[in-house]
C-alpha cells in the first residue's frame, strides 16, 4: 500500500510545475510485479491528473499572483503556454503529457477558463495514454 501511495504522490508532484519524475517509480513497480498492471496505471494516472487539476486551479484562481516572486511559473513561461493554448485551443491539452510544455499548458487552460469537465477528460486521455505506453514498453508489449 505504501508503494501505491508513493506512486500516487510521485505522479501528482510530477504533474505540477515542480520538477519530478514519476515514470521511474511506475517502471520499478511494474518490474517488481507486486501489483496488477491495471492498478498501477490507475493510481499513476489518478495522481497525475489530480496534479494537472491543481495546475488548472493555479491558473484559474491564482493568476492574480503571477507577478509574485514565489509564483511557480515565470510570466514568460505562462505567456508561452497561453500563446500555444490560444493557437491550438482545448486540443492542446492532449499534449499535457509532454515534458517542459505540458504542465504550463494545464496552467494556461485554467487561466483561460477552460471548463473543468473538458480539461479533465482530455488530460486523463493524454496522461493515462502516456502511462500505458510506458507500461507496454516496460513489459515488452510493444
Amino acid at each position: 500500500m505504501i508503494a501505491l501511495l508513493g506512486l500516487f504522490g510521485a505522479a501528482l508532484i510530477a504533474a505540477t510545475l515542480i520538477p519530478a519524475q514519476s515514470e521511474a517509480v511506475l517502471v520499478a513497480l511494474l518490474l517488481a510485479g507486486t501489483y496488477p498492471v491495471w492498478l498501477l496505471l490507475v493510481v499513476a494516472s489518478a495522481g497525475n491528473v489530480l496534479g494537472a487539476i491543481i495546475n488548472w486551479g493555479v491558473g484559474r484562481y491564482a493568476a492574480s499572483f503571477s507577478q509574485r516572486r514565489w509564483f511557480p511559473a515565470s510570466p514568460a513561461r505562462l505567456e508561452q503556454a497561453a500563446g500555444w493554448y490560444r493557437r491550438w485551443g482545448y486540443l492542446s491539452l492532449l499534449g499535457s503529457w509532454l515534458p517542459v510544455v505540458g504542465d504550463p499548458i494545464t496552467v494556461a487552460a485554467g487561466f483561460l477558463r477552460e471548463p473543468l469537465w473538458r480539461f479533465t477528460l482530455l488530460v486523463t486521455l493524454a496522461k493515462a495514454g502516456r502511462y500505458a505506453v510506458v507500461a507496454a514498453v516496460t513489459l515488452q508489449f510493444i
